[in-house]
């Protein structure tokens, strides 16, 4: 049963990181403006609407195609942002390089990543605590 879960899962995680891909690229905004232009021209040409109905598709159509702003935003400043974590961390001598490029790692790597960083943070917590003088009441 895991095996099928894992399976599915990595499934998943291409097929968004596949659909993130396109939605973000400026070929698939430019034929979903097209789109929706033919969509309100068919409409007023066609089906002659109430200015309600018009007014509904105008923000119906501006909302469709800012899905695909906000998408090639959202990927611009997500690359940009694992370009500086990968430069921060690769300039540091005593990083872990276990941490780079961990856009392309799976859900439960990335899982297994953040315990492991848990665990050390506790472990330096604890250290640190030893490390203090003791007061005596």
């Amino acid at each position: 049963m895991k095996k099928i879960y894992r399976h599915t899962e990595n499934s998943f995680e291409k097929l968004t990181s596949i659909v993130t891909t396109i939605l973000g690229n400026s070929i698939t905004f430019i034929l979903a403006f097209c789109m929706v232009i033919f969509w309100w021209i068919n409409n007023v040409c066609y089906y002659h609407p109430s200015i309600h109905v018009m007014i509904g598709d105008i923000i119906f159509g501006l909302t469709f195609l800012c899905l695909f702003i906000i998408q090639k935003s959202f990927n611009r400043f997500t690359a940009s942002l694992h370009l500086k974590v990968n430069e921060l961390v690769s300039s540091n001598k005593n990083a872990s390089n276990t941490v780079m490029n961990a856009e392309i790692k799976t859900e439960l790597e990335i899982i297994e990543l953040a315990k492991e960083y848990s665990d050390l943070a506790e472990q330096l917590d604890k250290e640190i605590q030893e490390q203090l003088p003791k007061d005596d009441v």
